[in-house]
């Protein structure tokens, strides 16, 4: 494990996997670690909130486990489920065996070699090093998801049925990430260390840029984050996020771009807002133009 005693250590590691925290950001993760707390993320979509947990696992060098949440997510997806197929196999070749010497009964069939091990399992008891895990978009599950992930927030184990209660050896590194499409209960807040991840300043956010998109045009780069913190300004039901500012900015890589122009701007703006209203508002609202010749007159380079 890499040398994580101090808050600044963990800035520079992040850096060093590309991604840039800020002091509040890298405190919260410094506290985790230290506590062996979950880290709960929370904010906008495409503010970097996934990212964290990746590029985490990439400091630790350790393993990834991702439990993507869904509406409708239950305890067998996320932790574990019977391999049933084959169980009924197994109990088809013991019926055709002629041997009879060892009873075939429940405890049997269930043992390891007909778990189907899921994300929460596999974190709890992984074959190598303890995994960062990463459940991700809790607030798109149910009450009765949050209230069986409690048990795992507080005590790293699992109860089974069949095998009893399984506690982790090595705790694993939690990452818990929220769009705040609705409130998550605060049982489940009160076991994590809570961060809320707002967008970028404009100097951190043209930081990223140029971290992720080095080959872009410097004057480009700027151009790019100012329009993208302009857009965020105006009433849209879905703001580009960090992750549409990078996309557009290798889109305008990938174009050849040298110079925003009103038709570049309404060309690639699909890669910007990914909702059809949005794209709307802003070209039959002559956004586009208006924010154009505002990127003009703050250039100093425009006579």
């Amino acid at each position: 494990m890499p040398n994580l005693e101090r808050i600044e250590d963990v800035m520079w590691q992040l850096s060093q996997k590309q991604y840039l925290a800020d002091r509040s950001l890298a405190t919260a993760i410094f506290l985790c670690l230290k506590l062996e707390r979950p880290l709960f993320l929370e904010g906008e979509p495409g503010v970097g909130k996934t990212a964290v947990a990746q590029a985490m696992a990439q400091v630790l060098n350790v393993p990834l486990i991702r439990l993507q949440c869904y509406e409708g997510i239950d305890r067998e997806s996320a932790l574990y489920e019977w391999n049933y197929p084959k169980q009924l196999l197994a109990i088809r070749l013991y019926e055709s065996s002629s041997e009879h010497s060892r009873a075939l009964n429940q405890e049997s069939l269930y043992q390891a070699e007909f778990l189907l091990k899921r994300p929460l399992f596999e974190a709890l008891m992984p074959e190598g090093p303890a995994p960062v895990l990463l459940i991700d978009e809790i607030d798109r599950s149910d009450d009765e998801f949050e209230a069986f992930l409690l048990e795992i927030l507080s005590e790293f184990q699992i109860s089974i049925p069949e095998l009893g209660t399984i506690r982790a050896q090595e705790k694993p590194f939690i990452v818990l990430t929220s769009n705040r499409t609705r409130d998550v209960h605060d049982a489940l807040k009160r076991r994590c260390i809570y961060h809320w991840l707002d967008y970028p300043s404009f100097g951190r956010e043209l930081e990223i840029v140029e971290l992720k998109v080095p080959g872009l045009d410097q004057q480009l780069r700027r151009d790019v984050v100012q329009l993208v913190q302009r857009l965020r300004q105006e009433p849209l039901d879905k703001k580009p996020g960090v992750a549409e500012a990078l996309d557009w900015a290798h889109a305008l890589e990938a174009l050849m771009t040298e110079r925003l122009s009103p038709e570049v701007f309404a060309d690639t703006l699909g890669v910007l807002l990914k909702d059809r209203e949005d794209i709307n508002r802003v070209q039959e609202g002559n956004l586009i133009a208006q924010m154009i010749k505002e990127l003009e007159s703050d250039d100093p380079t425009v006579s």
